[in-house]
């Protein structure tokens, strides 16, 4: 129903949005892990976002219907080596690959997504107190 499209639209930002922090959480709890599953060190991940679009009936346009999360994708910059000699990861010349996670960037990314969370459930509950002043008006 056209009448709850900005609750869909507004919900489809905060859920991409908790995926982003929860990536981004991910990348912090990790910033020192030197071996991983599939060998080597932790690899910094980001979200990507696309726009989800619907066709509108009677015409060849589209419109925006909100956000989705198309990828989450893999830092393809390399690990920052470290001389540690006595680290169980050290290579032969006593270098251990860390991950390439900058504590000021993912810090920075988390105010960033997470201001972005707030504004989604402003906009819904923007949304929520006119369709209730629109019911009283509709009342009276």
């Amino acid at each position: 129903m056209e009448l709850f499209r900005s609750f869909h639209i507004s919900g489809s930002a905060l859920t991409a949005e908790k995926l982003r922090i929860d990536v981004i959480a991910s990348n912090l709890a990790n910033m020192q892990t030197t071996r991983t599953a599939a060998g080597g060190p932790y690899r910094r991940r980001t979200v990507v976002f696309e726009e989800r679009l619907a066709q509108v009936q009677r015409s060849c346009r589209f419109r925006g219907e909100g956000v989705r999360v198309a990828a989450i994708v893999q830092d393809p910059n390399p690990p920052r080596l470290e001389h540690d000699p006595e680290h169980p990861d050290a290579n032969e010349e006593g270098f251990v690959a860390y991950p390439n996670i900058d504590l000021a960037k993912e810090m920075t990314e988390l105010i960033t997504a997470s201001r972005s969370y707030e504004a989604g459930t402003t906009a819904i509950n923007t949304a929520k107190s006119l369709y209730l002043k629109a019911l009283e008006i509709g009342r009276g």
